[in-house]
């Protein structure tokens, strides 16, 4: 499979035609270091031992590599970072160096290189960069308050079904369909065996640190608390993980850049409002989470008789993946023009809206994610309550569906399939 242009580009062109260092983080497999590679005259990889004594034993070697220089997998060599923030704070070009890793490192850099490193989060690859529709509706443009809801999308139900179960790994999504399960349980084994250890946290019980994230996985797309996670992956032991110890595998996992916890909304300039804080549990490719949870494209969908239409089987499971899909998708595009991407909860419960995207400005779109084709008016009546609250504030407001068209309803929501969604 040739090269996928990814949204990230242009914010990796753009960065690197004023900025002397740029660092790319993302979960290993998720095409960093071919991104990075493409901008490059010289790579080093630090994950290989024999470069990272090459550049302990010769600190001028850095100085003598041909320009622009990528240092692949930096965390195994964290003096890398600070010996880059030098040699800019010395004088650096524009686009000199390209660092890429897979974690912050147990030993982290002397100084956050904050004001001469900035770093850029690489994710898994959307739904408008894996090609399979045109992408007819511009979230951007929806920022800014003037985008054309227009289109005909031709996924359907299994379609979207088989890109949650696909992975967004783009090494993983290119083997053929019977050998991804066996590609995502190798790369789970290596999170759980070995990247912990080199992050800084030996596991001393390695089936609880999966039940763990398998429970967590269950919680995609809802609040549920982490004490009831806790209870979901150590159901009946009395010897249950301390806190301390969930604290310390979260905390790990967001290192290695596969957890993703959605923020609360906490108002805007016109609402001042109780919200709920607590935020939503993401892994960083919903393929992940099925692949923990044993499901695949066929389990989730069942056909009430030969020949009819795929829907989804009984349960919520789907549903939340599909809100895990979109999730990862609208960040991606969000990250694109510096918008901010949070989810909105009362305290209470009564009123929910899956997805709010501010841009720098702080106009606002909301964004429901419903696995049906076609909303009711039961479907958007969280949007239409955000909209009379916030007034001006909501440029937009749009159900994100499964279905074939991009319209808008008669009350001003948009409904936009996800494959017609793109930066």
């Amino acid at each position: 499979m040739g090269y996928l242009p990814r949204v990230v580009d242009r914010q990796l062109d753009r960065l690197l035609s004023g900025l002397p260092a740029v660092a790319l983080e993302g979960p290993k497999a998720v095409g960093k270091t071919v991104t990075a590679r493409r901008r490059v005259a010289t790579a080093v990889s630090l994950d290989d031992p024999a470069e990272v004594t090459l550049m302990r034993e010769d600190p001028q070697r850095l100085d003598r590599l041909e320009k622009p220089l990528l240092l692949d997998e930096w965390q195994h060599y964290p003096e890398a970072w600070d010996r880059v923030r030098h040699s800019v704070d010395e004088g650096a070009l524009a686009g000199t160096y390209l660092l890429a890793g897979s974690s912050f490192p147990k030993d982290a850099p002397s100084h956050s290189g904050a004001g001469r490193i900035v770093t850029v989060r690489m994710r898994p690859l959307s739904l408008a960069e894996r090609q399979l529709a045109p992408s007819t509706v511009s979230l951007r443009e929806m920022v800014a308050g003037n985008a054309t809801i227009d289109g005909d999308c031709p996924l359907s139900l299994e379609d979207y079904t088989e890109e949650v179960t696909s992975s967004g790994f783009p090494a993983i999504r290119s083997l053929p369909s019977h050998v991804r399960a066996d590609a995502l349980d190798a790369y789970l084994r290596a999170v759980l065996d070995r990247d912990f250890a080199d992050a800084g946290r030996p596991v001393r019980r390695p089936q609880t640190l999966r039940s763990w994230l398998a429970a967590y996985a269950a919680a995609t797309s809802t609040t549920a608390s982490y004490s009831v996670i806790l209870d979901a992956a150590t159901p009946g032991l009395p010897d249950k993980p301390s806190r301390s110890t969930i604290v310390a595998y979260r905390e790990v996992l967001q290192r290695m850049w596969l957890l993703e916890e959605l923020p609360a909304w906490t108002g805007s300039r016109s609402l001042l409002t109780a919200f709920g804080q607590s935020p939503k549990h993401h892994l960083a490719d919903p393929a992940l989470a099925a692949r923990l949870l044993g499901a695949t494209s066929g389990s989730l969908l069942r056909r009430p008789d030969p020949g009819s239409v795929s829907i989804p089987r009984d349960g919520t499971l789907l549903g939340a993946l599909f809100e895990c899909l979109v999730t990862l998708s609208v960040r991606v595009y969000s990250d694109a023009f510096r918008a901010s991407v949070t989810h909105l909860r009362t305290q209470r419960g009564d009123h929910e809206v899956d997805l709010i995207v501010t841009g720098e400005d702080g106009a606002a779109v909301a964004l429901e994610v419903k696995l049906g084709a076609v909303p009711d008016d039961r479907d958007v009546r969280h949007l239409l309550w955000l909209r009379d609250r916030l007034g001006d504030d909501l440029v937009d407001a749009a159900v994100i569906t499964t279905g074939p068209t991009a319209y808008r309803r008669r009350d001003g929501i948009a409904v936009v399939p996800l494959g017609l969604l793109g930066p």
